[in-house]
């Protein structure tokens, strides 16, 4: 772990001066995060609001991303087959806890020029550090898999393509990634949020088709005395809010945010953390808007009709069309299957690599280092697709949610911790109510995640 920098920190460079960088820290930040694109995307100045507000467009989008990956399909669906549409109010729960903990990353990254990562390594001696980079990465891999295993059954049921291939397949994004970066950031965010649209109607058509009944979704939007009296449904409850915040996607947004060139001064930081708050903020509603898609679909659609034991992705698929009277509507779930995870394999990819570079210092060329990430991904998904198949596939999916559910408090709370340090955020330091809600979300995400881990190897759980 490095204790030091090699040189100065040059001022001209748009870096903070050397006697800030060890503010409150242990030792000096060394390189920014995503040094290849770090401040490349220029930020007014003056004019009006509204066009500074678009400079920070776009890297909420690659957050939101992760809280509708494909890990989060199965307990969408199972949740709307199941109970219909009482559990939207527990989307709607999970998504402000989401927004709430991605703000303070937006602070994080701009008043420090610090990711999560790097503040971890910066701020704890090397006996907390490395494990803390150690599970981070065994974080990263559970995502990873995940998204290779969901891109793997879209290309499954979209074109016939068997899942060990398509497992393959996936390797190609890490050099569209690096194509894209190579071209400006933007170019990958303008990726991102187009494959987001195509989800977006993709769902858009499927609910009108699915012809829900709207005051029962609006119903479902608030508080049920049943979450509490009936275990299968927090159970249920419990796998929602427990895996929609993502370990990586803190590591993700504290880096990707000062892709911004938003300035040095007092002011300048201020009005940086205000827009990337604003836009994680949008773009997470947008976010809540395509997982509560998920399971109003699955409530019109298999509740409704008597199906309330859907909770593969491939059952999903093939109910769907005699049940909405429409060869299409498969074709429509397979395709926002497919761009959901095609989007979480690119950002888990980016994650994977600010963690690399935050917690070790180490920097290997882009294409070498995206490949030893996805490959760690890809061989066990290819092992077990061709030994088990599809159940297997299914059973590595919930497998790597677990790890997921135990490495996050180890994220969250350090997150939580910096922001509300005084002598590392200095002015910027997160209000008290911020800082209250946030810790409130740490311990109730924390004590979920623990259940579910618990329930997991008791075997129990609904179903």
């Amino acid at each position: 772990m490095d204790q030091h920098v090699s040189g100065p920190v040059k001022h001209a460079s748009g870096e903070p001066p050397r006697e800030m960088t060890l503010m409150g820290w242990r030792r000096e930040r060394g390189d920014a995060s995503l040094s290849e694109v770090h401040r490349s995307i220029a930020v007014r100045k003056t004019g009006p609001n509204w066009r500074k507000a678009l400079a920070f467009f776009g890297p909420g989008y690659l957050v939101a991303v992760g809280y509708m990956d494909p890990g989060n399909w199965a307990t969408s669906l199972a949740g709307g087959s199941r109970f219909g549409y009482a559990l939207l109010f527990v989307v709607l729960l999970s998504n402000i806890m989401a927004v709430i903990l991605q703000s303070l990353c937006a602070r994080l990254g701009i008043a420090t020029g610090r990711d999560l990562a790097q503040a971890c390594r910066d701020a704890y001696p090397n006996w907390v550090a490395w494990p803390l980079w150690f599970l981070a990465e065994i974080a990263i891999c559970a995502t990873d898999l995940a998204e290779v295993i969901g891109t793997a059954i879209g290309l499954n049921l979209l074109f016939g393509i068997p899942l060990e291939i398509g497992v393959v397949i996936t390797a190609l994004d890490v050099f569209l990634v690096l194509y894209l970066q190579n071209k400006g950031f933007r170019r990958v965010e303008a990726l991102i949020i187009t494959l987001l649209g195509v989800i977006a109607v993709c769902f858009v058509i499927q609910i009108v088709m699915a012809n829900p009944v709207w005051g029962g979704v609006i119903r479902g939007f608030a508080p049920t005395t049943n979450l509490f009296t009936n275990p299968d449904m927090l159970y249920l409850a419990l796998g929602i809010i427990g895996a929609t915040v993502m370990p990586h996607n803190l590591y993700l947004h504290s880096g990707i945010v000062q892709t911004r060139d938003y300035g040095e001064t007092e002011e300048e930081k201020r009005s940086a953390i205000r827009y990337a708050t604003l836009d994680s903020t949008i773009a997470l509603t947008f976010a809540l808007a395509i997982n509560a898609s998920i399971l109003i679909l699955a409530a019109a659609s298999f509740n409704a009709t008597g199906h309330t034991n859907v909770e593969e992705l491939g059952d999903a698929h093939t109910l769907l069309s005699p049940l909405l009277g429409s060869a299409i509507a498969p074709s429509l779930f397979a395709i926002a299957l497919l761009c959901c995870g095609l989007n979480s394999t690119v950002t888990a990819t980016m994650a994977g690599q600010i963690v690399m570079e935050g917690f070790l210092h180490i920097r290997l060329v882009p294409w070498l280092r995206r490949l030893i990430t996805r490959v760690i991904a890809i061989v066990p998904a290819a092992v077990i697709t061709v030994l088990y198949g599809e159940s297997g596939t299914a059973k590595l999916l919930i497998f790597s949610q677990v790890i997921l559910s135990l490495q996050l408090p180890f994220a969250v709370i350090p997150l939580v911790m910096f922001t509300a340090n005084r002598a590392k955020m200095g002015t910027f330091v997160a209000s008290r109510w911020i800082t209250v809600l946030a810790a409130i979300t740490a311990a109730i995400i924390v004590v979920l995640n623990m259940k579910l881990l618990f329930d997991f190897v008791m075997g129990y759980g609904a179903g």
